[in-house]
């Protein structure tokens, strides 16, 4: 899978046969020179014809040459002056001030598999999964080395790249950026896409045509943010779901970061990625190392949709915290929004109870159970149980809550602190914030300095303390607000701009220690929502709670534009109460269900309120869930129609033997006398009949389709969404906010 053209200058080329990743050692500077990225070719014994030089008006780095100007050749990992005036890969602060390096080539280690990390997340490789290649450079003014990883997976059109510097050297370096990749594409001939949001709007998507200059997606606020995932793709502009390029580039990485595009004036693109350099100040003490996250590059020839599933495939198999308590991905009700936090013993027992009589697998007890918290105005830190609420305990109430035949689980916000607990009267230093400036509060909250590990050893003894005397199977892991004033009591002056780095690394570290005590506890991550989905939270957990945003509509778009990078198996989506909490709508039980289904599927209402029709409809919708949970987790998801740009949204997933497949229609706005509608399928195999039923619909017959015919033609909807007229004859019109579930099965004989 590497391919290395031998000599004082080599060549290395990566390729799987889906794709290709070409560069060189450029021998009149001993830099890296990008050759290519995209489509596999044949490896070949040198590649330079793909070398683009001319003489342009430029500065130049060497005395009577003309061509060795690094702002007119396409680099591998870039540094700021000597010629590039474009933003760097990296910039290194000197004992003397100054701020100019040039990196040069000292040679390059090839390993089976890939090297892990002991601070922080990465992606897992198998000796036979992948192959890595390492290229050492050397700093030519300090004793600093650079270590640059690319590991190619066989199975996947995936690169993943991470940077590590290594000070050799007698004095101190300070870094002042590290990204952890760099890629300049020869062209501008491409759109951007990326996912932005706020609260409960999380991971919209937009797509706009590149401009000349700089573009950038960031995070300053200590979570990777409700505002822009670390997420972008360059797409050509005729690529849409099914076909043309794209190239994804996704950061495994939780706090600031940023995601750069530059257009230069011969049109070249650049794509950096990495840690925000904004407030990042990194002292490198002689001996010591650097490490930046990864990146994750997905290529794809056959669109968003082959980019995404290229994602999809290798967060499940390399990425996902896959050891739980559950023999499949469990049906749970989360306690919230039936209660708030108004709730005692009788009332969660009687909750949890009817729960398992439906069919739930596990009922979580979420904020509200411990120390005095009856509103989020404190507690915050104190995790002991309310014994008003809970007399016997945390551990009484798990014990009968699990004899009933159900798993229980717990929230928690680990990372924040409130000022009526005894932790803060011990250690009012341990938030973050200066002492002698104001400290504004989010929720009533404040933050942990988690750059501090005392403040995680006594989190991790609390949470140990609760985890350890109880059965816990579940925990849902929130953190509610960002951080503002950047300032930690325990850091030294000259430390403060490692602050956002380091808490996110105490975040780490405390679900790290959480994982090897308790292995088994299946484990969502939540920030208010999506405040940080990311894949580094991902790889300490099962799920992510995606959006406090339950409204089926709302939800259309949010797991629409997930789906760009995130598998539909770590997308939190319940079914919740109506009129819906975030914006009053009212949709079916059949519609909120339909549309949960398509992520991790479990309910957040008062399940007592429900009439006995209600009761056994979710009933149904359970066992509905739990017969195609393996196909919509482990199958190929493919979107069809985009909530973005019309009132009709479809998206399906397709076994990996394309056997089976399941459809999603979503009707979000109507018309009078609407023109008539076709889904045309994707993923299907065109010689395969497939039988076409529709979910919570009975039909005495059952049609059969090509899987040719479903993806040249599709399924053909009717007025309103209501199906045929000799069959829904007299039946109310659906209107708006109505759906429809297809399951297609191949025909046996």
């Amino acid at each position: 899978m590497i391919f290395i053209n031998e000599g004082h200058y080599p060549s290395f080329h990566l390729t799987n046969g889906k794709l290709s990743y070409i560069f060189h050692v450029l021998e009149s500077t001993q830099t890296l020179e990008q050759l290519y990225y995209g489509a596999a070719i044949k490896p070949r014994d040198n590649y330079d014809y793909l070398i683009e030089r001319e003489v342009r008006p430029s500065n130049n780095l060497y005395q009577d040459t003309h061509t060795t100007s690094f702002e007119h050749i396409k680099q591998e990992f870039p540094v700021y002056g000597t010629t590039d005036f474009r933003y760097p890969a990296i910039e290194i602060a000197y004992p003397d001030g100054d701020h100019i390096s040039h990196l040069s080539y000292v040679g390059y280690t090839q390993l089976s598999g890939k090297h892990a990390s002991n601070l922080q997340p990465m992606l897992r490789a198998g000796e036979e999964d992948a192959a890595t290649l390492i290229i050492h450079l050397k700093d030519n003014y300090s004793q600093a080395a650079i270590d640059l990883h690319y590991t190619i997976y066989r199975e996947q059109a995936v690169i993943v790249r991470r940077v590590v510097v290594h000070n050799h050297g007698e004095e101190s370096l300070r870094l002042k950026r590290l990204l952890s990749m760099s890629i300049d594409f020869p062209h501008d001939d491409f759109e951007l896409l990326h996912l932005y949001g706020a609260w409960a709007r999380e991971t919209h998507l937009e797509r706009k045509p590149l401009i000349k200059g700089v573009q950038n997606f960031s995070s300053t606020r200590g979570a990777s943010s409700h505002a822009h995932n670390p997420f972008l793709a360059l797409v050509a502009p005729n690529t849409s779901e099914h076909q043309g390029e794209a190239f994804g580039f996704s950061l495994v990485y939780s706090g600031n970061f940023l995601s750069q595009i530059e257009v230069d004036t011969y049109h070249v693109t650049r794509v950096s990625m990495g840690i925000n350099p904004f407030q990042f100040d990194w002292h490198l003490d002689t001996g010591e190392s650097f490490e930046s996250p990864e990146v994750v590059m997905a290529y794809s020839s056959k669109g968003l949709n082959g980019m995404s599933q290229q994602f999809h495939d290798i967060y499940r198999q390399q990425l996902l915290h896959n050891e739980t308590p559950f023999e499949k991905a469990p049906v749970l009700l989360n306690s919230w929004e039936a209660n708030y936090f108004d709730f005692d013993e009788e009332k969660l027992l009687e909750q949890a109870q009817l729960a398992k009589d439906l069919g739930f697998d596990l009922f979580v007890l979420d904020d509200g159970w411990f120390g005095k918290r009856d509103s989020d105005n404190g507690s915050l830190g104190n995790w002991t149980t309310d014994l008003d609420k809970i007399p016997q305990g945390i551990r009484s109430l798990a014990s009968n809550i699990q004899a009933m035949g159900i798993h229980f689980g717990l929230w928690f916000e680990p990372e924040m602190l409130s000022v009526d607990t005894p932790v803060y009267q011990a250690h009012p230093e341990w938030i973050i914030g200066h002492p002698n400036k104001n400290i504004s509060h989010g929720r009533n909250q404040f933050v942990l300095d988690f750059s501090n590990p005392d403040v995680v050893a006594n989190i991790f003894e609390q949470m140990s303390q609760i985890l350890g005397s109880a059965e816990i199977d579940y925990i849902k892991w929130d953190m509610n607000r960002y951080i503002s004033e950047p300032f930690s009591n325990f850091l030294k002056k000259h430390q403060q701009g490692e602050l956002f780095h380091r808490y996110i690394l105490g975040v780490y570290d405390l679900l790290d220690s959480i994982r090897k005590a308790f292995p088994a506890v299946f484990i969502e991550t939540c920030a208010g929502g999506g405040g940080r989905y990311d894949p580094a939270m991902l790889f300490y957990a099962n799920q992510n709670w995606i959006s406090d945003d339950t409204d089926a509509i709302e939800r259309l778009k949010i797991q629409y534009g997930a789906s760009m990078v995130y598998p539909i198996s770590t997308m939190g989506s319940h079914v919740s109460e109506i009129p819906n909490h975030q914006v009053g709508r009212i949709t079916s039980l059949k519609m909120r269900k339909d549309v949960a289904l398509f992520g991790t599927f479990g309910y957040e209402l008062d399940i007592m309120k429900l009439s006995d029709a209600d009761r056994e409809e979710v009933r149904q919708q359970i066992n509905q869930f739990n017969q195609y949970q393996s196909l919509l987790h482990h199958g190929d998801f493919y979107r069809l129609n985009s909530p973005f740009e019309a009132g009709l949204t479809a998206w399906m997933v397709v076994s990996k033997d394309q056997s089976e497949a399941i459809v999603g229609v979503y009707q979000s706005q109507a018309s009078a006398n609407p023109a008539y509608e076709r889904i045309q399928l994707a993923g299907l195999a065109s010689d395969q009949a497939y039988e076409l039923l529709e979910l919570d619909h009975e039909s005495k017959d059952i049609p059969v389709r090509y899987g040719d015919d479903l993806m040249a033609i599709g399924l053909i909807l009717n007025e309103n969404f209501t199906g045929r007229a000799d069959e829904y004859w007299g039946r109310e019109k659906a209107g708006e906010y109505h759906s429809r579930v297809f399951y297609l099965k191949t025909k046996k004989g």
